[in-house]
């Protein structure tokens, strides 16, 4: 009798199938564990590359399921063209970067970047004002390669802005902290007939006052168009003697900042104001009595314009500065400035807050220069309520 040999092809068929699932998940499970290592050396020899730079990242961990990867321990310094010395510029602890899914469903390919103890440090003579956009455009060239998709979500937590300044006598080095920032919708579709469609909100500590912003924004308008306001409350003064000491020779014994602003910007035009007010400001006291003459007399000055210019009431010295014109030509009103600090002093006190008077629709309509001088008019004389409590004060 013969043997049934019908089934030994069909064995042989399953098993091969097995064999090619189990090779290609071999390769797949292969493929993942050196993936990582690509990815890291790819990464490293970038940042090695950076013209001016020199950077590092001590691991990186992918997640495929969610098509991201998480960069840990990055660090970014700036390196002298003459001396090759090494400054420290940008470090985070972890960069998260991911692609957002809903996108997907709606035929776009976008990303969200997630940055967790994040430190950005300015250091003078390394860093100097006229190279921050050279930075800030590296620093974002540098971001595509590591993720070539629209972000539309951005969010930093607990990060750290840093200014040093090690040739200034005292040295700074003043900072942020605590810093919180989250931008959303940055790639808005174009059909979105919103006008400001993004958003984007920060808070921070600086020394033990509070940071807080908010703005409304176009990011694919033409020109730059949005809607920001802000506010800094209850600095100490005295935690910036350092600073006070290097760039205006006297210290503070005693008292708050505050700013606050409002600004808009549509069609390339902007208009806003910025409200500085320094409350119980004490500058020559019991404390200055080892101070050398000369600093005392310096002292006694900035104190007694504090003093002349403080309203008693309120005890605080504030202005308002009017900020106006187009990016190319800004405009600062310095009479106004001026005028608005002796009627803090004399006339009205000026509320720490933000006056609500600034959005995108006051670009459009503008003071004329009759409606600017009847604004000075109401500044010289006064209101009813300005005077009535100019009369109550006294």
């Amino acid at each position: 009798m013969k043997a049934d040999n019908s089934n030994q092809p069909t064995k042989k068929n399953k098993r091969k199938k097995l064999r090619i699932i189990l090779t290609i998940l071999a390769l797949l499970v292969i493929i993942r564990l050196i993936l990582p290592y690509i990815v890291l050396h790819y990464a490293n020899k970038a940042l090695a590359n950076i013209n001016g730079y020199y950077g590092h990242i001590e691991d990186i961990d992918l997640a495929i399921y969610r098509g991201a990867y998480k960069i840990k321990d990055l660090y970014l310094n700036k390196i002298d063209s003459v001396s090759n010395e090494e400054t420290e510029f940008f470090d985070t602890r972890i960069i998260d970067l991911s692609v957002h899914w809903k996108e997907l469903w709606k035929g776009k390919i976008v990303g969200e970047l997630e940055l967790t103890d994040p430190s950005l440090r300015f250091t003078k003579d390394k860093v100097e004002p006229a190279e921050l956009q050279k930075d800030t455009s590296d620093f974002r060239a540098l971001l595509d390669d590591f993720m070539p998709l629209r972000i539309n979500r951005f969010e930093i937590i607990n990060g750290q802005i840093q200014y040093i300044d090690n040739n200034s006598s005292p040295n700074v080095n003043i900072k942020m902290t605590e810093t919180y920032i989250l931008a959303e919708n940055l790639t808005t579709d174009k059909n979105d007939t919103s006008l400001l469609p993004a958003n984007v909100k920060a808070s921070a500590n600086v020394y033990n006052g509070t940071l807080n912003f908010g703005m409304k924004l176009n990011p694919l308008a033409d020109h730059p168009t949005f809607d920001l306001n802000a506010e800094l409350k209850a600095t100490e003064l005295p935690k910036l003697n350092n600073f006070f000491k290097a760039y205006g020779k006297f210290d503070v014994n005693k008292g708050t900042f505050g700013m606050y602003t409002e600004i808009a910007a549509e069609q390339g035009k902007f208009v806003g104001y910025v409200k500085p007010v320094i409350n119980n400001l004490d500058v020559l006291g019991q404390e200055d009595r080892d101070d050398k003459l000369g600093q005392k007399f310096w002292e006694g000055i900035v104190g007694a314009a504090g003093v002349i210019f403080k309203n008693q009431k309120h005890d605080q010295v504030a202005t308002k500065i009017p900020l106006q014109g187009t990016f190319d030509k800004a405009k600062v009103d310095l009479w106004y400035t001026i005028l608005d600090i002796l009627r803090n002093a004399f006339i009205k006190a000026l509320q720490p807050a933000i006056d609500k008077e600034i959005n995108i629709g006051t670009v459009k309509n503008l003071p004329t220069e009759e409606e600017k001088k009847g604004f000075f008019k109401k500044i010289f004389n006064g209101s009813k309520d300005d005077k009535e409590e100019s009369r109550k004060e006294k």
